[in-house]
């Protein structure tokens, strides 16, 4: 602002900046407009600002910068007019940095967004009414929600995207308006939906967002998976509801989370029973089932994130994990031998610990005495696992010949040697792994050689 007011020219933040300042934060991504060309803005840059670069946007010529202030890195956009104006009235000059202040805010997604701050000359300019819509905690477009949403269908899904992060809500013209357009959605090129889906789902409140996001037909564009979840029970043909089921899910399994959000665990638990409506069956007592879901939804899942252009190895976890979420219940039905255990780790591999989570988190019944059983008994399957691992580390770190052995190789009595001897082996077996006796015995022989030379 110094540098700006020094050269007699004016600056404002806008967008979401302000909208972040009046909340209490600051964001890390800071936009100014100012009444300077972007030939005069480079200048006053020149020597201050890291990376400086230029590009145009819209009818601005904007010039970006990163700086860092107590080890935060913050990337600062300058929006500058197209070219400078010669001769214009000081007067004259503010009117029309207030008109351009207002044109770029008119181009803001929303009108929380659509707010600026007069640095040069502090003023808070708010157009299109952002500040009382913050206050109202709702999501309104500066133009016509149509219009908006017709110029970039992007939009759309960034206000699912915003519902779900700061859990503000569409009002019911832009609501009206998503599901007016939202075959428009399919406009959107694959790369540019799985982002706002990852944004989505890595959000604070995923479910807000994802309730949005098929309430207003959106889903049935870009995740038909999910709204296809609604399906009805038929008269008297009773199951818990499959999509409400999946929500409460995806909340339980956040819940479970250590170390931040985790997007594998997020779109398993969002795709774990996505096999349901195409294996639905009614018996003839009535009861419905849903035989071999999972295998029929781990295929479903592989199609969906292959279509949003996902990464092959987000795609390979979220899978194996669809296929694998129902293993447990065998545990439940049969008495598991430890061989049994060991094959469920080793299916589950380096997925395990989301393994467990998903799991735990699939549990939703509302009888407290069944959901205290299984809970008990997935206890019982880690602690088994634990117990099984130390088993086998401590089977793994034995030499291939016990002391008795050795000595009757090496044809020597108890002592120091024989430690020496078995201590050798145990670390062969950890660096080679398991061998047979001969050869066991060949490496120790040879071991004892080098020894005597």
């Amino acid at each position: 602002m110094h540098r700006f007011t020094t050269a007699g020219l004016s600056l404002t933040l806008v967008g979401a900046s302000v909208r972040q300042a009046l909340e209490g934060r600051v964001g890390r991504e800071l936009d100014f407009v100012t009444d300077s060309d972007v030939r005069r803005t480079r200048q006053i840059l020149q020597g201050w600002g890291d990376d400086i670069r230029f590009h145009r946007d819209d009818a601005l010529d904007v010039v970006s910068l990163r700086k860092q202030w107590d080890g935060d890195i913050y990337t600062l956009r300058i929006n500058a007019r197209p070219a400078p104006t010669r001769h214009r009235p000081s007067g004259s000059r503010r009117a029309e940095h207030e008109k351009a202040v207002e044109a770029y805010l008119r181009r803001r997604d929303f009108t929380i967004d659509a707010v600026a701050l007069g640095l040069s000359h502090v003023t808070l300019a708010d157009p299109f009414g952002g500040l009382e819509d913050l206050e109202r905690r709702v999501l309104r477009t500066p133009r016509a929600p149509t219009a908006s949403i017709v110029n970039d269908p992007l939009l759309m899904l960034r206000v699912v995207r915003c519902a779900a992060r700061l859990g503000y809500e569409p009002v019911p013209e832009l609501r009206d308006a998503m599901s007016a357009t939202a075959r428009r959605v399919t406009e959107i090129p694959a790369e540019q939906v799985r982002e706002e889906l990852t944004a989505l789902l890595l959000s604070t409140r995923p479910a807000t967002g994802l309730r949005l996001l098929v309430d207003t037909g959106l889903a049935e564009h870009v995740l038909p998976e999910l709204p296809a979840l609604r399906f009805e029970s038929a008269g008297h043909h009773r199951h818990k509801d499959i999509y409400e089921h999946t929500l409460t899910v995806l909340d339980q399994a956040i819940a479970l989370e250590t170390e931040g959000p985790d997007l594998t665990l997020r779109w398993a638990a969002l795709l774990h029973d996505i096999g349901t409506p195409r294996t639905r069956r009614i018996g003839r007592n009535g009861q419905v089932t849903f035989h071999h879901h999972e295998v029929v939804g781990a295929k479903m899942a592989r199609k969906r994130l292959r279509a949003l252009a996902c990464p092959e190895q987000l795609i390979a976890d979220v899978v194996r994990l669809v296929e694998l979420h129902l293993r447990f219940h065998g545990y439940l039905d049969e008495k598991w031998t430890d061989p049994a255990v060991r094959r469920y780790v080793r299916d589950a591999g380096p997925l395990l610990d989301r393994l467990h989570k998903l799991i735990r988190a699939d549990c939703t019944t509302r009888d407290r005495r069944k959901a205290h059983a299984l809970d008990r008994a997935y206890d019982s399957l880690e602690e088994r696992i634990e117990r099984l691992a130390v088993e086998d580390a401590r089977e793994a770190a034995r030499p291939d010949l016990n002391g008795h052995q050795i000595m009757e190789i090496l044809g020597i009595r108890r002592g120091a040697e024989v430690g020496r001897a078995y201590e050798y082996m145990r670390n062969l077996r950890i660096e080679k792994g398991p061998m047979n006796f001969e050869t066991a015995r060949d490496a120790l022989l040879e071991w004892r050689a080098r020894r005597d030379r």
